[in-house]
């Protein structure tokens, strides 16, 4: 069957009509007259042979047939609008869309992401953040960045550097802790991973207390409720080199232990583009430096 050849403005018309439910209010935004975009949505129905609204005394309603093509539309429009923001001065700016850990975020990559833009200007970077729970395929996106063992189903994981987890506190707290042992006595914040503080106690040397304080989904967060003094955290000293310049925290010992790293992960079925390899070149090289 020969589809009818349906013109981009008797689409638009009734799309954006749909979207108003006024021929009138649809006129005002396509910068046309009333007639027109009811003239339009009229060779439209005539081409496929339906009615896509009734045309009541105050407005309009959508048929069956209007409510089924709208979605489609809407989403075709938004997608190809899209698509032309891209194009910025006479370059096409291919979006990169990266995933990372919260904590990973705000103490290690914003910090460096000048140095990547200016590196690649017409690279257009979409950053969300995550609490290390990511559905890659689900969220669309290019490059995930987690901590971890490097074991994530239908993943492809390089792993960026380790994070030795330590000791931080808010200051008042971290003159009276003289020795380890002496953490014992606070309020122990807990990441979900609960084997923790046990490892840190054991490369202390000391009997681990039972550990019963709050429990973060977030480094970042667990790190804040330190600085406010309501216990002492075990993250990553190198996430959160600010507040530990800033003087805002302390990490009163040497002792780490080491309960992972952070990984840059895809899909195994994702294939790489080349700004996809561009952001991964770039990255690996700080971390090689010793940026980490």
């Amino acid at each position: 069957m020969v589809r009818p050849y349906l013109p981009l403005n008797a689409l638009r018309a009734f799309e954006t009509s749909a979207r108003h439910l006024s021929f009138t209010r649809a006129a005002i935004e396509l910068c046309v007259t009333q007639a027109a975009v009811s003239h339009q949505v009229k060779l439209l129905e005539e081409r496929l042979g339906v009615s896509l609204f009734h045309r009541l005394p105050r407005g309009l309603a959508l048929t069956d047939e209007g409510r089924a093509l709208l979605p489609t539309l809407e989403d075709a429009f938004d997608r190809i609008g899209g698509l032309l923001d891209q194009f910025e001065g006479g370059r096409f700016r291919e979006v990169l869309t990266v995933g990372a850990v919260g904590t990973f975020a705000v103490g290690w990559l914003l910090p460096r992401l000048p140095r990547f833009r200016e590196a690649h200007p017409f690279v257009d970077l979409r950053l969300s953040t995550n609490n290390n729970r990511v559905d890659i395929a689900a969220e669309g996106l290019d490059y995930a960045i987690r901590f971890g063992d490097g074991a994530w189903h239908g993943t492809d994981a390089v792993r960026l550097f380790d994070a030795p987890l330590s000791v931080l506190c808010a200051p008042e707290i971290a003159r009276r802790l003289r020795e380890p042992a002496d953490v014992r006595r606070e309020t122990l914040l807990r990441s979900y991973r609960s084997d923790e503080w046990l490892g840190w106690f054991a490369a202390a040397g000391v009997e681990p207390p039972a550990v019963k304080g709050p429990v973060f989904d977030s480094s970042s967060l667990m790190v804040e409720a330190a600085i406010q003094g309501e216990g002492v955290a075990l993250a990553p000293p190198a996430m959160f080199r600010r507040p530990l310049a800033l003087g805002l925290i302390e990490q009163p010992f040497a002792v780490t232990v080491l309960k992972g790293a952070y990984w840059l992960t895809a899909l195994k079925s994702r294939a790489e583009t080349p700004t996809m390899r561009a952001f991964r070149d770039w990255l690996f090289a700080l971390a090689a430096d010793g940026a980490a």
